[in-house]
């Protein structure tokens, strides 16, 4: 009905977990249960992105077990920065199959008759073929996750209370009707699309989008990407439902909350047995968070929106024993027609504020050395490309570093003429004068004195430069300083 947008990836796949544990669970649920998914073949996108889910019943028949009397359901999901796997942080570089990335909640009871499964779930965390590093923290997360939902469950009560169910549900329609309709409107003014979209590992995602206006709706039809990797950026279904999501609500002006009724004109096919459609035991721990930008450059180009922002999230993770760290780092957006892409902005499916400096050195043995604007690193163009960031890190304690990112090879594309951005670096200037390059999917160990050198992607421009070279950029200096 409505989720959160500020970061699409992780909340516009929420609905498949949704009805994941409502298929599986059925008439068992109970006033009291709460259960958690994390599955990438059951409704999740990667292992660290856990989602806790709890049934709403209707307050006037609690007694009631019967199924029919759950009214709505609520979910909070986390990106818990350790749950295991062969690399601290559990975004690892190498992962090969989905039990190396971690351990799997596959629609489990977290809480039973409202009493956390806390010995249990330790136990889960703990006896995995590749455990957490950190259970402790995890069952606080997930109890904040369970409290997170019972604030929902009351607000939920309360609507009712305060309005009457059949107003609540009313309005719990129209609102997906209302997104329907503004989506239909968007696709009224489409053209057909496609794209071959090729990644930094030589894989392609192709997409057409056809246009129905007699029915105004939409086909998005991925038939032709490359099949199922060996590597670790497969994304499921989730994944490619999230980031269609996104790209049809950000082509509508209307302030309307991100919700399924947005994709009800929407028609998505994936063949099975692709990198968008991997069988298991498949890794997928970069799929939800490349291969989701790189869908998600692929319908942009397919439809002629704009240029690319950055097509990666430059994942970084590391981390030891004791401690582990994860982040993303911003990059440069995408310019198109009448407006310059912005500098160092998360763009697209990511959208997560980096730990201030004083906490992350106070809670780590590192020191952010630097963390600025990468200049010229946008594109060029009529519009030109947002520049890309440069972070340095340097480590006081041997630790292991793994990047996840793209474009350290195929450069963020330009737009009607415009030049693609920068392409990004990964490298480690090691205490000992030598550098160690790091590729975009890639790990490597650190100690005292080594610095991580992260240079993320540019933008790319819109529209063919101007004869001036200055021109474009004293119009972004005024866009600055405005």
């Amino acid at each position: 009905m409505a989720n959160a947008p500020h970061i699409p990836v992780h909340l516009g796949s929420m609905g498949t977990s949704v009805k994941e544990v409502i298929r599986r669970r059925g008439s068992s649920m109970r006033p009291g249960d709460t259960y958690a998914v994390n599955d990438p073949y059951h409704g999740g996108t990667h292992l660290p992105d856990v989602t806790v889910i709890t049934p709403v019943f209707d307050a006037d028949s609690a007694e009631d077990t019967q199924s029919d009397r759950i009214l709505f359901y609520v979910a909070s999901r986390g990106h818990h920065a350790e749950i295991g796997g062969i690399a601290p942080g559990s975004m690892p570089a190498g992962s090969r199959t989905i039990e190396e990335e971690g351990v799997l909640f596959d629609n489990w009871l977290l809480a039973e008759n409202g009493r956390f499964r806390e010995e249990e779930t330790h136990r889960l965390l703990t006896e995995a073929p590749h455990p957490s590093r950190n259970p402790k923290t995890n069952l606080a997360d997930l109890r904040a996750q369970i409290a997170a939902n019972q604030k929902g469950v009351d607000e939920v009560a309360r609507m009712i209370r305060d309005f009457g169910l059949d107003v609540v549900q009313a309005y719990m329609r129209h609102v997906q009707d209302n997104a329907e309709e503004a989506v239909r409107r968007v696709i009224d003014a489409l053209d057909d699309g496609e794209y071959a979209y090729e990644t930094d590992s030589g894989a392609v995602i192709r997409v057409r989008v056809r246009v129905d206006r007699e029915n105004r709706s939409a086909t998005v039809d991925f038939t032709g990407t490359s099949p199922q990797l060996a590597t670790n950026f497969n994304a499921p279904y989730s994944v490619v439902n999230a980031a269609v999501l996104y790209v049809f609500r950000t082509l509508v002006a209307d302030d309307i909350p991100l919700n399924d009724g947005c994709l009800r004109p929407i028609d998505i096919v994936v063949p099975h047995g692709s990198m968008l459609a991997p069988e298991p035991p498949a890794a997928v721990v970069a799929g939800n968070v490349e291969t989701s930008q790189a869908i998600t450059g692929a319908l942009y180009a397919a439809l002629g929106v704009q240029a690319e922002g950055s097509g990666t999230m430059n994942n970084v993770t590391f981390g030891n024993a004791r401690h582990q760290y994860y982040e993303t780092v911003a990059s440069g957006s995408g310019a198109g027609d009448g407006f310059h892409g912005a500098s160092v902005v998360q763009t697209h499916m990511t959208n997560s504020r980096l730990t201030d400096p004083e906490v992350l050195e106070w809670r780590l043995p590192v020191q952010l050395e630097e963390f600025s604007v990468r200049r010229g690193s946008g594109g060029a163009g009529r519009w030109r490309g947002g520049d890309g960031a440069v972070r340095r890190i340097r480590f006081h304690e041997p630790m292991t570093v793994s990047t996840l990112s793209q474009h350290r090879r195929v450069p963020p594309y330009g737009m009607g003429g415009g030049e693609p951005g920068a392409l990004g670096a990964n490298r480690v200037e090691r205490a000992d004068g030598t550098v160690t390059t790091l590729g975009g999917s890639d790990a490597t160990d650190v100690g005292p004195g080594d610095v991580l050198v992260v240079e993320t992607p540019g933008g790319g421009g819109y529209g063919p430069p101007p004869p001036d070279p200055h021109q474009a950029g004293e119009e972004i200096d005024d866009l600055r300083a405005f």
